[in-house]
């Protein structure tokens, strides 16, 4: 039986279109990678210590003198403030001798802000900010009354709807 000359030709898969379709599929695969380490290192925001090795020798020691303070800090935020209401174990205000307030992003510098806290009702400390929809984190860095040091971190999502 022969088959009939009116019948399609299909196209024949030779080794060159093999080769051509695995390269690619190489050159997408490898352009990704290329790109998201790229992204990675450009908004890897840098070190969180100068020395890691240094701060871990007195964490524990830092971390119990902390622990006996008994402050508890939470986060509320609206478009354009930050409220932060920092109250002791009995959920009476606090007032350290000094505290920093910085807000950022997780993953960048870009939208660092120093916030400048003043005292609201009820103890609540109040800052301006700008902020925009996703993550974000307070970090928190002082002093309380009797020297101890204090470090906290508030990891919060701001949603503006």
């Amino acid at each position: 039986m022969q088959p009939e000359p009116d019948t399609p030709q299909g196209r024949v898969l030779t080794g060159w279109h093999v080769l051509s379709l695995f390269g690619g599929a190489f050159a997408i695969i490898i352009g990704v990678n290329l790109f998201m380490a790229y992204r990675a290192v450009s908004t890897f925001p840098g070190l969180e210590v100068s020395s890691s090795y240094a701060d871990s020798q007195t964490f524990d020691i830092r971390r119990t003198a902390q622990l006996a303070l008994g402050w508890e800090a939470s986060v509320e935020a609206t478009q354009d403030q930050i409220a932060l209401t920092l109250v002791d174990e009995a959920g009476r205000p606090v007032y350290p001798a000094e505290l920093e307030a910085l807000l950022t992003r997780p993953t960048t510098r870009a939208d660092d802000q120093l916030l400048d806290l003043t005292r609201g009702p009820n103890g609540v400390l109040m800052a301006p900010a700008v902020l925009a929809d996703g993550r974000w984190r307070l970090r928190l860095t002082g002093t309380a009354r009797d020297g101890t040091d204090y470090r906290h971190n508030i990891t919060f999502t701001f949603d503006a709807e």
